[in-house]
């Protein structure tokens, strides 16, 4: 006998089904227990086609541009107190100096390459982190996808976001050097160019290094610790299943557990976010010339606080857009309640 679609499920789609695929009315009631539905009734797009994970590269690309480019200031001011502390001493006199010196434009200095650089980067992290966890999970098989579920949330986000940071590093270097060296260019339009005539085109990417390893643990940090905070949000918190709340509840849930999962980020991530600012300020600098100046200490927490609020924000509005987004165009949000394991049938032994 031919094997049902619940049997295929079951052999052969494994955690990113299970979290996100909808029972068929036959069995919606017997696979209530680990299924997800979508919010959207009328799904037009396959789960795991070629156009699912183009949606997911669109709503990527919205959550990450969008959002950093908003919180352009924060980031100006952050980049001043770490290359520059002795005149930019805390966040409150950061934004003191910077509004005298500058005035309100000063604030909005690199918002182009930001906003290119942060859409290309959004588009590869998420459109290719749903493609790696889903890779790794067929990979591991149902039993073990579903057992160490936090591993494949780390491999899949370490894979999307190595390739992502390639996208955004030229732009990087480019929007430090405009936020911190003040005549050096007015914007992405000359400070590109510029940048590629005075140190070449090695020149962009000098901070690769440095950006994957602030990029790259907090990535991971992110998705990992986001799909299971909202998986304990549903589990412990809300008294009935994901599929039975509303849209809007279930974006709550999204904001929520990226807000708490950005706060996470911002502490793994800040001492390489520090050398990323300081490698590209300063032209022929090593990592050895930014633990000496900065300190060991300051590495760790020059900056951090102003950090911690623009990533908890940023990351919690970014889950938001982006799981908004999949509800537009008809998919469910991200994550939910963990799977139960599905045994092989035993006839397909």
């Amino acid at each position: 006998m031919a094997p049902s679609d619940s049997d295929t499920l079951g052999r052969y789609s494994l955690i990113p089904s299970y979290l996100y695929s909808s029972p068929s009315p036959q069995k919606k009631m017997e696979a209530s227990s680990f299924m997800i539905h979508s919010p959207s009734e009328n799904r037009n797009i396959k789960m795991f086609s070629p156009s699912f994970y183009a949606a997911c590269t669109v709503g990527g690309s919205l959550s990450c541009g969008l959002t950093h480019t908003a919180i352009t200031p924060l980031d100006v001011v952050k980049c001043n107190i770490q290359i520059d502390p002795a005149k930019y001493k805390n966040t409150r006199t950061g934004f003191g100096v910077m509004f005298r010196e500058q005035g309100l434009r000063g604030f909005f200095r690199g918002w182009a390459p930001t906003l290119v650089g942060y859409h290309a980067q959004g588009a590869f992290k998420y459109g290719f982190y749903e493609f790696f966890k889903k890779y790794y999970s067929d990979i591991a098989g149902p039993e073990y996808a579903t057992k160490y579920k936090t591993l494949i949330y780390l491999a899949g986000s370490a894979s999307s976001e190595f390739i992502a940071a390639v996208a955004l590093c030229p732009f990087e270097a480019v929007k430090v050097r405009v936020q911190t060296q003040p005549g050096f260019a007015r914007g992405l339009a000359d400070g590109l160019p510029k940048l590629v005539r005075t140190e070449g085109v090695s020149g962009l990417y000098k901070g690769i290094v440095p950006l994957w390893g602030r990029q790259v643990p907090y990535t991971m940090m992110k998705f990992a610790s986001y799909e299971n905070i909202v998986e304990m949000i549903y589990k412990h918190a809300i008294p009935k299943p994901k599929d039975e709340c509303s849209k809007s509840l279930q974006l709550g849930v999204s904001y929520v557990g990226g807000y708490m999962a950005g706060i996470l980020c911002a502490v793994v991530s800040h001492p390489a976010d520090n050398l990323v600012s300081f490698l590209n300020n300063s032209k022929g600098a090593t990592v050895g010339d930014a633990v000496t100046k900065l300190g060991l200490w300051g590495l760790f927490t020059r900056g951090l606080p102003l950090r911690i609020l623009m990533v908890g924000t940023l990351t919690g509005a970014q889950w938001g857009i982006y799981d908004s987004f999949k509800v537009f165009v008809g998919l469910p949000t991200t994550g939910g309640v963990a799977p139960a394991a599905v045994p092989v049938p035993a006839s397909a032994a």
